[in-house]
């Protein structure tokens, strides 16, 4: 099972030294802007490390939204962000499932992502694989309920797209976490990578706040079973820097072998 971290793009070899981990995993640009990345000088160091890297989008980017000037940009920049993800080998692009307004029709945001695909593909597709995410809040998000990503996924899933399980997200979006695996995979067929987060409030809370392993609300021994179950890759995101992800990807790693 192979294990990392979310870290600083400044210098992700470097982080991913400083963690001992396997995997990582780092923006191109800013998250909360609608910055295009530019060329990495390490890009072909990264491609030769042996690590698994996963590029994350920025956080700004919601193809679901009714809203055209939103909507629009965020699908340019999800493609421009996969160009730049293939440029580092990365093996997976990982993007927030997005939502709409409120008072908007949901099954429209869910047409906005079929729409984001044809686009794509008329641009000859996307350089390194989407992997949507599951998130924690909002009464009208695409990938907050199981039975909104099964919607989400009736639509898209012929598309080759992928999942990437956010522990922290499921909890404080209102999914137990027991079986979780099951009942993503009944409906994705897949799970590409796990985002192995504690969460700072309870259950159903609708709030994204990660916390390190048992620091949080979640039980630890909830997502060993969730990360044994999915067989997928890990990144933790987690607070404390070096010293806190190194922590947590130490536990995992004992329990695992446990």
């Amino acid at each position: 099972m192979r294990i990392g971290a979310h870290v600083d793009l400044s210098d992700p070899l470097a982080e991913a030294t400083a963690r001992d981990a396997e995997v990582v995993q780092f923006f191109l640009s800013d998250p909360q802007g609608w910055e295009e990345p530019v060329p990495r000088t390490d890009a072909d160091a990264l491609r030769s490390s042996g690590l698994d890297v996963f590029i994350h989008a920025p956080y700004r980017i919601n193809v679901a939204t009714l809203n055209n000037r939103i909507r629009i940009p965020s699908r340019k920049l999800l493609l421009s962000h996969a160009s730049g993800a293939k440029a580092v080998g990365a093996k997976g692009l990982i993007v927030h499932g997005g939502h709409v307004n409120a008072g908007d029709d949901l099954a429209a945001g869910v047409d906005n992502w079929r729409k984001l695909f044809v686009y794509a593909m008329e641009q000859g597709g996307f350089d390194t694989p989407v992997l949507i995410e599951n998130t924690a809040g909002g009464d009208n998000a695409c990938a907050r309920r199981l039975d909104a990503l099964a919607r989400l996924w009736d639509v898209i899933g012929g598309y080759g797209v992928g999942f990437c399980l956010d522990t922290c997200h499921a909890h404080a979006g209102g999914e137990d976490l027991v079986g979780i695996v099951d009942r993503v995979k009944a409906i994705t067929g897949r799970i590409d990578l796990v985002h192995a987060n504690d969460s700072k409030d309870e259950f159903d809370s609708g709030r994204d706040r990660h916390d390190n392993l048992g620091s949080g609300s979640i039980d630890p021994d909830l997502i060993v079973a969730v990360i044994r179950a999915a067989g997928a890759p890990v990144v933790v995101e987690t607070p404390g820097g070096a010293t806190g992800q190194s922590a947590d990807i130490a536990l995992l790693r004992k329990r695992l072998d446990g």
